[in-house]
């Protein structure tokens, strides 16, 4: 195993970013300019991640912000759209700082778009109460900003002040003791290590759990996977946000492993004016809610998939209709605004100025991830997480739309703060860079295996600084999980049986059973069934360990059976229905007002899998 030392700047403490989306790239230049030796590393490309695909934009309160547009109506917006699930004060953070880190992009090339007299164009989209979405490009502000921030991580490269691994897969974490001290990656074909101060994962989501998501392909939970293997504690990953309207592939390109690209509809093409049809081109979304087609994302999802339900055509589509778009605002209108949707679609066989386009709920984002304070920190000592891999409550039960790039940013600039604060001590101020600690670089170990569960309550308002985060469920007398976590559904179809064999796990079955079990709908025996099935593939991939094996595939697949695993079983525990966590078991569909106001956190404490 080749191992790089962490001696080679000794008077500069180092962090190893993991990553390269919004969160990572902001945070590396960030810590770079700051003087911190950065390491960025990343498993593909710099391009491939989730904040290159996203189109809506990023919200926030400017200084010259919309009329009647507020800091405290952008808070109540994101408290309302999360279900009473949020951390308030990590709310407020995210509202009041979000222009100052706007303005910073700004220092790293990002230009977003200007209206007819040169002001920022606000958008508005779902759940907000004023136009208040910053765009780039149009439709493409994910690749705007990531370009403006790749081109920004290169000229540091190139000037020596970030050392960049690309195709450089994290497979674990090292540590001394329980605090991690750098990173072990695959890298052509070999595994190497590489040791640091500190380890910030920006490693993105997991929409590959499920057989139709907004996600590239690089999306396979791999931070929660090295987070939880380390020992840190995960919450809320119940909640995954499926967006409603994912344009719908014929079936022979939705089979096909190459063809990765998501095709998603932006939430700002409803905040347009387009609206949803069924197969009989009747809306209906006014059936379901007040607000129609601009409602919180998981009820446009969830009333899509209640009435393909009730139509009979549970796996079908419903269509979004922009055409009226275009006749209100005239020709060429969608093609200006829209540039990447209108291209996507064309290229799709599908002209959306003049028929409308099939769509369908998606995996897109989740709410869940590494459980995280209000800088950053997790429950381990030397790891930070920010982005959609982390989880500091902001998000809820449900995101508000376009502010995930938003959390990225702040909490991502936050965490590199506190890091610079730790490396100069207590008594310093955060974010200037001081001395490196004294003595030999630790000593890297791996992390012990296992897959630990527990569930606990705590406060969503505490940081994690100054409690703990859980309290443990206790493992049984003989050191496994609990036995109801094993227990077979009763009766289960055929389809359910076959997901359960042992040795036939795949990510394609993986997938599909994540998708009919733990997808938009949800009720106890389709989590049972689940949680049964992926029992049975872990006892043979035993995703609590690190893959022995060099193929960058088997690390990806046990971190998507381990984020499964967390997954099922946390919407297990959640027996009544909130925001992204619907449960259609026949009961009131409202949670217990104490079942509300409680973060559902787990660490690693007893054995999901049979020894």
């Amino acid at each position: 195993m080749n191992t790089t030392s962490g001696t080679e700047n000794p008077q500069r403490p180092r962090l190893i970013v993991v990553g390269s989306g919004i969160a990572g790239l902001y945070g590396a230049l960030l810590a770079a300019d700051a003087g911190a030796d950065v390491v960025l590393l990343t498993k593909g490309a710099l391009a491939d991640s989730n904040t290159y695909y996203a189109q809506g934009g990023i919200s926030a309160v400017l200084d010259e912000p919309a009329p009647g547009d507020t800091v405290a109506a952008h808070i109540a917006d994101t408290l309302q759209a999360g279900a009473g699930h949020c951390n308030p004060e990590a709310v407020r953070v995210l509202c009041t700082e979000a222009r100052r880190d706007i303005a910073g992009l700004g220092r790293f090339g990002v230009r977003f778009d200007l209206d007819d007299d040169g002001d920022p164009a606000l958008g508005l989209e779902a759940a907000h109460s004023a136009p208040r979405i910053l765009h780039a490009g149009g439709d493409a502000t994910g690749a705007g900003i990531a370009n403006a921030l790749i081109c920004a991580v290169l000229a540091a490269q190139a000037s020596g002040r970030i050392r960049l691994l690309g195709h450089a897969r994290a497979t674990a974490l090292l540590q001394s003791g329980r605090r991690v001290t750098g990173v072990e990656f695959l890298h052509d074909g070999q595994l190497k290590t590489i040791q640091a101060d500190a380890v910030l994962l920006a490693t993105g989501g997991a929409g590959q759990l499920f057989a139709q998501t907004t996600n590239p392909s690089v999306a396979t939970a791999d931070g929660l996977a090295l987070a939880w293997r380390a020992g840190a504690a995960v919450a809320d990953l119940e909640f995954f946000q499926f967006h409603p309207t994912c344009m719908v592939r014929t079936a022979e390109v939705a089979e096909a492993e190459a063809n990765q690209d998501p095709l998603l509809i932006s939430e700002a093409v409803r905040g347009e004016g387009a609206f949803l049809v069924d197969a009989q081109g009747r809306r209906f979304m006014r059936e379901y809610h007040a607000d129609a087609e601009l409602a919180p994302r998981d009820v446009v999802s969830r009333s899509v998939a209640l009435h393909l339900a009730a139509l009979g055509d549970p796996n079908g589509h419903v269509y979004l209709d922009a055409r009226v778009i275009e006749a209100a605002k005239g020709p060429g209108f969608l093609e200006k605004r829209f540039p990447t949707i209108t291209r996507r679609t064309r290229e799709a066989g599908i002209d959306w100025t003049r028929e409308p386009v099939p769509v369908a709920p998606a995996a897109h984002y989740w709410m869940g991830g590494v459980s995280t304070d209000l800088h950053g920190r997790t429950t381990v000592p030397g790891l930070f997480a920010a982005g959609e891999a982390a989880c500091t409550g902001v998000q809820g039960a449900n995101r508000l739309a376009s502010n995930s790039l938003l959390e990225g940013l702040v909490f991502g600039r936050r965490a590199v703060e506190a890091f610079l604060g730790e490396q100069r001590g207590p008594s310093q101020d955060s974010g200037s860079v001081g001395a490196s600690p004294d003595g030999a670089p630790p000593r890297a170990s791996s992390a012990a295996g296992g897959l630990p569960l527990t569930h606990a309550s705590g406060t969503p308002s505490v940081d994690a600084s100054e409690a703990p985060f859980s309290a443990s469920l206790e493992p049984s007398p003989d050191g496994d999980f609990p036995a109801w976590e094993f227990e077979a559904a009763p009766g289960p179809g055929p389809i359910e049986a076959s997901f359960a064999r042992p040795g036939t796990f795949s990510r394609g079955a993986l997938r599909r059973l994540m998708t009919a079990n733990a997808g938009v709908l949800r009720t106890g025996g389709q989590l049972r069934e689940a949680g049964a099935a992926l029992a049975a593939w872990a006892a043979v991939v035993r995703p609590d360990n690190v893959p022995d094996a060099g193929d960058p595939r088997e690390h990806e697949d046990a971190n998507l059976l381990l984020a499964a695993q967390l997954l099922v079983h946390a919407a297990r525990e959640r027996r009544t229905s909130l925001g992204a966590h619907y449960r259609d078991d026949g009961r009131p569909e409202a949670a217990a007002a104490e079942d509300i106001d409680k973060r559902y956190r787990m660490t690693r404490k007893a054995s999901l899998v049979h020894d």
